[in-house]
């Protein structure tokens, strides 16, 4: 159970950077950035890649720049084309199918069996013992975060910020939003591409269709985590990323543990988790509002019960 729990942790931290990067393009930017499952891919097939040529490290900041590139793309379609931001973001994830599978050299899968990764490289340290995986992902997690929170506090951020609140009056003010939005999406699509890049290293493998349906796990792990902490700020936001990425892992891992469902089903399960997630905020609401409705309701017989 420990190493069940153990391995929730990592995968939490490491799929963690998808709900921080739709942070930046869904809450902060109110763009619906579709591309997010072939970036994660992206990031994969070139961490994987240059691991396998023996550059781990180096590999990165390479998927980071990839990441850059596909979200510059996708902030192109959407800012010069005239492109919906939903359609364009799904024009690039379309085209990322075959980009992927030339960085992977045509192949639907690359192995990293007995291939140093910077998790193997981490671990002849001795730092973390055990939990090297954890502390190592952990580490890049809270760095990315803390940088992402960093850079939207400076002047270029706020811009960002307020591009996502009202474009209008950013245009008004003399900023040009076609550039906040480019920047925004290309740090957005750097920070997935982050974590294909530890996925991949972690899981000693790239696939080509590792990636579907990630933008909507990651949604509904900020979803989880807003919901425990509140949306009230930005550094609330990145902490709630992390904390809802690691939520949904642990309920993931005890479904696993526990065998309610068998392995087959676990893509059940998974739908299941993210559409209560996701309709979570709205089911509270009603509730809440049931509760003030019923609670009216005994205020007004308890009135006509005192006038008669």
């Amino acid at each position: 159970m420990l190493h069940i729990l153990q391995t929730a942790l990592e995968l939490g931290f490491l799929y963690a950077l998808v709900p921080m990067a739709l942070f930046l393009s869904f809450r902060v930017l109110d763009i619906a950035d579709m591309t997010t499952d072939g970036c994660f891919v992206l990031g994969t097939a070139v961490s994987v890649t240059m691991a396998a040529a023996g550059h781990p490290f180096l590999a990165i900041p390479a998927a980071m720049a990839a990441g850059v590139c596909a979200g510059f793309v996708t902030a192109l379609l959407q800012t010069r084309l005239g492109v919906p931001s939903i359609l364009a973001g799904i024009v690039t994830n379309m085209g990322l199918y075959t980009i992927n599978l030339m960085v992977m050299k045509w192949s639907a899968n690359v192995s990293l069996l007995k291939t140093a990764t910077i998790f193997t490289i981490f671990q002849q340290t001795g730092i973390g013992g055990q939990w090297y995986e954890a502390l190592l992902a952990g580490t890049v997690v809270i760095l990315a975060g803390v940088l992402l929170v960093l850079f939207l506090g400076t002047r270029l951020g706020l811009s960002i910020r307020a591009t996502g609140d009202n474009i209008d009056m950013v245009r008004a003010s003399s900023v040009n939003p076609t550039f906040t939005i480019t920047v925004g999406l290309c740090v957005a699509n750097a920070l997935t591409a982050l974590s294909g890049a530890m996925v991949g290293q972690y899981q000693n493998t790239a696939d080509i269709n590792g990636g579907t349906g990630i933008v909507v796990i990651g949604l509904a792990c900020l979803i989880i985590g807003e919901t425990v902490l509140g949306r009230k700020s930005v550094v609330k936001g990145a902490v709630a990323a992390v904390v809802g990425s690691v939520i949904y892992r642990f309920i993931y891992a005890i479904v696993l543990y526990t065998k309610i469902m068998p392995v087959q089903g676990l893509k059940l399960v998974t739908a299941v988790i993210v559409a209560l997630a996701i309709a979570f905020p709205t089911i509270r609401s009603w509730a809440a509002f049931q509760k003030r409705k019923n609670a009216a309701h005994r205020k007004a017989q308890t009135g006509k019960g005192g006038r008669q």
